[in-house]
């Protein structure tokens, strides 16, 4: 199960929250995403836990949703998956048709 946890103190180290998720299972990983892409490599103050099973992850989430970690209260939900587009439906979106539709006159002859 894939954890998304909010809210983290920019001094959060990937090792303290692996601590805090361990007392309700196995922890397969532990990632707190940064500003590599911009270059600076700040934290973000988010990041991603995964946990062994559904209801170790379960337990973590009911136990940790609204913790204080740092003096911050942590957000802890879990993960939505990553959407796959191929598996989606085209969506046909169009802009507003009144506008798109060409403007007629018409003559009225009496």
């Amino acid at each position: 199960m894939n954890i998304y946890v909010g809210n983290l103190s920019l001094e959060t180290t990937e090792d303290e929250l692996r601590q805090e998720f361990t007392e309700f299972g196995d922890v397969v990983s532990v990632t707190i995403m940064n500003d590599r892409y911009i270059g600076s490599g700040q934290p973000r103050g988010y990041g991603y836990v995964e946990m062994a099973s559904k209801s170790e992850g379960a337990a973590a989430i009911a136990n940790l949703e609204g913790k204080k970690m740092r003096d911050r209260i942590v957000n802890v939900v879990e993960a939505l998956p990553l959407s796959d587009k191929r598996g989606m439906a085209h969506l046909n979106i169009r802009s507003n048709s009144r506008l798109n539709k060409k403007r007629e006159r018409r003559y009225i002859i009496s």
